[in-house]
């Protein structure tokens, strides 16, 4: 059942078009998946390449590179590939805002309201290593999952941080290349998918929302750079949050314009830009946002909008946070990994390392010192020192290829023994002692230490699952 409030307001702006609209919430939902093109496997080919021929994948999401529709009687989230950061289980319209940030290697790039991770890994994939990943999310046990998705993805060059928008632009003013902000909202397009997001609406919490949005992308201008530029999305139809969020921005921002989003060139047939008349004082350009109606598209809901900072910045340029640049620990504070590395991989791995207590992290080169920040992930877990000993990470285990490691065993899905190895068992295996990567089909899941013909497993307990 639907807010008797929603369906008036809704009537009020389809029109003709809503019964086809109201059509959307008898259906069922689409479920879609992108595939992971950071994750190589042995012969160096990326889960992209290997899996898009897979059953798992369908046809393309039109408007995502690596996005792919999946039936609804294959279970991708439970397949050893999941694990193994082979894809990420998205709904499709999610998918479109992080193309129109048009991210390349090397940038700068803030993902301000980021959990679960979805459009996080998806700009990690773009940056392709370089340069850095700010992921943020305010909720504690929200940044725990998104810290765990990074990991799980294989993301190289990310901090996580929990912390507040005006606390991060503080750190970081006039710092980013490119900022989503994939906003909180009040649900709306989700109402199909998720019970519980109908049960909390209202017309306060639509308000409410509207005025943080207001704060957030008031933040979000502190910390880009000129010429840079804001993506704004949201999974809701409220005017007040889409156009109307929108076009107060613009009003108390003159120095940002509104870039017009192609929609038929994301394959969206109709029109489906923003509409002036849903809102007062309308921003100019506002009909260059992109509306996603779920009548329209295989979709859920969804509302983007690109903004641009008027400016240029230079070519090359590296950003300064206001705490500076992080200054890494010396080459001999790190001897014991040096080792591992040295005995058990084929790689030698190059960056500002950093320690704290007994876990060394690798953060990116000219990446910002965390002074003062809640910081989850400093960029890649290398490990830990255990007692004059080096212990892998389960993070580095997911982001070394099997060429990067001396020594790996392979293990396959379909005969249920990557599946067990991910449940925590042990197996016998002959070779020499000594750290293995283990993997999935050629895919890279994690680590196990080969002694006395026994394949002890280090896959984290925490993580551990029966299929």
């Amino acid at each position: 059942m639907l807010p008797v409030e929603f369906e008036s307001r809704m009537m009020g702006m389809l029109g003709d078009e809503y019964e086809a609209f109201a059509e959307t919430f008898q259906g069922g939902k689409y479920q879609a998946l992108r595939l992971n093109s950071l994750k190589k496997n042995k012969d160096g080919k990326t889960a992209a390449e290997v899996l898009r021929t897979s059953a798992f994948c369908g046809d393309e999401v039109s408007w995502a590179k690596n996005g792919y529709y999946y039936d609804a009687d294959v279970t991708p989230g439970k397949h050893p590939y999941h694990e193994a950061g082979l894809y990420y289980i998205q709904e499709p319209s999610a998918m479109a805002p992080v193309g129109f940030l048009d991210v390349t290697p090397g940038e700068f790039v803030l993902d301000l309201c980021a959990a679960p991770g979805g459009k996080s890994t998806q700009i990690g994939a773009l940056l392709q290593g370089e340069g850095l990943l700010v992921s943020n999310e305010i909720n504690p046990q929200r940044a725990k999952i998104l810290s765990e998705n990074i990991e799980r993805m294989g993301i190289r060059n990310a901090y996580v941080t929990n912390e507040s928008p005006d606390k991060l632009s503080k750190v970081f003013p006039s710092y980013f290349h490119k900022i989503l902000v994939d906003a909180p909202c009040s649900g709306e397009g989700m109402f199909r998918k998720n019970e519980e997001a109908v049960t909390e609406w209202s017309l306060e919490n639509v308000k409410l929302c509207a005025s943080r949005q207001d704060m957030i992308l008031d933040e979000a201008a502190k910390m880009l750079l000129p010429g840079g530029r804001i993506v704004y999305s949201t999974c809701t139809f409220a005017p007040a949050e889409n156009e109307g969020s929108i076009s107060r921005f613009l009003n108390r921002h003159p120095e940002f314009k509104i870039l017009t989003i192609d929609g038929k060139a994301l394959g969206i047939e109709g029109d489906c830009g923003g509409v002036p008349e849903y809102v007062e004082d309308a921003a100019p350009g506002i009909e260059g946002t992109l509306r996603l109606w779920p009548h329209k598209i295989k979709g859920e809901g969804h509302f983007a909008a690109v903004l641009q900072k008027e400016g240029e910045t230079p070519d090359g340029y590296i950003p300064c946070a206001a705490n500076g640049f992080l200054t890494g620990v010396r080459e001999k504070d790190i001897a014991l990994y040096r080792e591992f590395e040295k005995e058990f991989l084929n790689v030698k791995l190059q960056g500002v390392f950093v320690k704290f207590g007994e876990n060394i992290y690798l953060a990116p080169e000219n990446a910002p010192d965390i002074k003062g920040l809640k910081i989850l992930r400093c960029g890649l877990q290398l490990g830990s020192e255990k007692k004059n000993r080096f212990e892998p990470s389960h993070a580095l285990g997911l982001y070394l290829s099997p060429s990067e490691a001396k020594y790996f065993c392979d293990l396959k899905a379909d005969d249920g023994s990557a599946g067990s190895f991910q449940n925590g068992l042990t197996f016998n295996y002959d070779g020499e002692k000594g750290w293995y990567l283990i993997g999935v089909d050629g895919f890279s899941t994690g680590w196990g230490k080969l002694a006395g013909g026994i394949m002890k497993n280090h896959y984290p307990k925490g993580l551990r699952k029966s299929y």
